[in-house]
């Protein structure tokens, strides 16, 4: 089975209305069966600096994911946005996954980076999602910015059967750091053997690469720039390979996971 999948990258505003109009000009590019994944915080608008929790528009976003959903189901299309979300008087770091048949999947970040500690609140697990396409079912896990120094985390979603990671990043202002990023991502591809979709918010100074990487750990594509770019890359997932996996020594060190 094989898929096309954007990976795209724009310079993230705090104005909704802004990002989802870009999100829109991005969508308005794809073709019936495309996956599209964008940056952390792409619709609601992202900072290190928390106060900026203050100015979200909470029904505005609502409208906004609603609005994508419903893209996403007339194109046919499957669409990934990053969206900070108040859910019942918490803030959750999130991922919305929007599918061609109509379906909503959410992921919400579990591992905080330290300036959302103490304003979000954490996930509790690392599910996977099994998405249906016209050729078969394709099973995805979410990882959010600073979570790709966390191989245990992108381990288990393998080992749960996911065949690609979607990472939506959101990492700016100290360039010095791409190499490692970048270094990180294709490990995490490598070792697990799974396809990497990494979107990184564009700015002048990323501190990671939008970028796509085969199981095999080969660049598949990849753009760093301040301003609105995609990567439209092709995925083969026979490429998906369990051969590192199965020869891990779980007498010796075992991954387990209290996912409820």
């Amino acid at each position: 089975m094989s898929l096309t999948a954007i990976v795209a990258q724009f310079p993230v505003t705090l104005s909704i209305q802004r990002n989802l109009e870009i999100i829109d000009s991005v969508l308005e590019q794809t073709n019936a069966g495309d996956w599209v994944i964008f940056p952390e915080g792409s619709l609601s608008g992202y900072s290190t600096d928390a106060t900026f929790l203050k100015q979200i528009n909470h029904q505005e976003l609502i409208r906004g994911l609603r609005h994508i959903q419903k893209e996403s189901e007339r194109r046919k299309i499957n669409v990934w946005v990053g969206a900070c979300i108040n859910n019942d008087g918490k803030w959750f770091n999130t991922a919305h996954g929007f599918s061609a048949d109509g379906k909503t999947q959410v992921y919400r970040k579990i591992n905080l980076a330290n300036h959302e500690r103490g304003i979000f609140s954490t996930g509790n697990n690392l599910p996977v999602f099994e998405l249906n396409t016209p050729d078969g079912k394709v099973i995805v896990g979410i990882q959010l910015c600073r979570e790709l120094r966390f191989p245990e985390q992108w381990g288990w979603l393998a080992r749960c059967g996911a065949q690609i990671i979607l990472h939506l990043n959101n990492a700016v202002d100290d360039d010095t750091f791409q190499p490692v990023w970048k270094s990180h991502l294709i490990s995490r591809a490598a070792e697990i053997q799974r396809f990497v979709l990494s979107a990184n918010n564009a700015a002048p100074k990323q501190v990671s690469p939008t970028i796509a990487i085969a199981p095999n750990g080969q660049v598949l594509g990849e753009i760093v720039s301040a301003q609105l770019d995609i990567l439209r890359v092709e995925l083969d997932l026979s490429k998906v390979s369990n051969w590192y996996l199965d020869q891990s020594r779980t007498d010796v060190v075992a991954i387990k996971s209290n996912n409820t």
